[in-house]
């Protein structure tokens, strides 16, 4: 009976993993990538390590990713790695699916306001899918839940702070008021995760 339980219990979570993957996989292709809304975290660092270093994202984004993981499994538990993993490799494939099957939803480019606020509900609600499981999909999850883990403050703390952070830096070469439209999208996702994950027990 137990050992049913838990079938089950791991299929609910990796369906889970994998479907929160496919919604932030979404949101970033269909609304951030089309309507250039800039990103803040460990993605937003990678560009400005482009436009300053001249060092590809490519290559910069993979070493965070490493590190932050790495991290994460040293600290969080055990099967931390392997649930990262699975997120990891689930948003490169859906991301991959919809650059095949090309945009699904229309344009908000002359609408910033609405991709803000449409962008920010897929990439909260895909992201809460995700660390609710105490794993992660790249630097900013593992980041984020190790200073949940050391801090108790909850996780979307972190996302506003780092992403903050980032996007007024990443004002030494884009607009001002592209970066406005950023950061809003940044609170609300925020809030999104908020109001989904729960607070970290003390």
């Amino acid at each position: 009976m137990n050992k049913r339980n838990n079938f089950l219990k791991n299929i609910i979570k990796y369906s889970s993993i994998i479907l929160g993957a496919g919604i932030l996989a979404f949101g970033i292709y269909n609304v951030h990538s089309r309507c250039a809304i800039s990103e803040g975290g460990a993605l937003g660092l990678s560009l400005l390590f482009l436009h300053w270093f001249h060092i590809s994202p490519g290559i910069s984004n993979l070493v965070m990713d490493v590190l932050a993981i790495a991290a994460g499994t040293m600290i969080l538990q055990k099967k931390f790695l392997i649930d990262s993993i699975i997120a990891s490799v689930a948003y490169s494939l859906w991301y991959f699916l919809f650059e095949i099957t090309g945009p699904l939803l229309p344009s908000f480019k002359q609408r910033p306001l609405v991709a803000v606020i449409i962008g920010a509900i897929f990439v909260g609600v895909g992201t809460s899918m995700i660390v609710s499981h105490e794993c992660a999909a790249g630097a900013d999850d593992s980041l984020a839940l190790i200073f949940q883990a050391k801090t108790k403050i909850r996780l979307s703390v972190f996302y506003v702070m780092s992403d903050t952070v980032v996007l007024l830096l990443s004002l030494s070469y884009i607009p001002v008021r592209q970066i406005a439209w950023s950061l809003l999208s940044v609170m609300l996702s925020s809030l999104v995760i908020a109001l989904l994950c729960p607070k970290p027990k003390t």
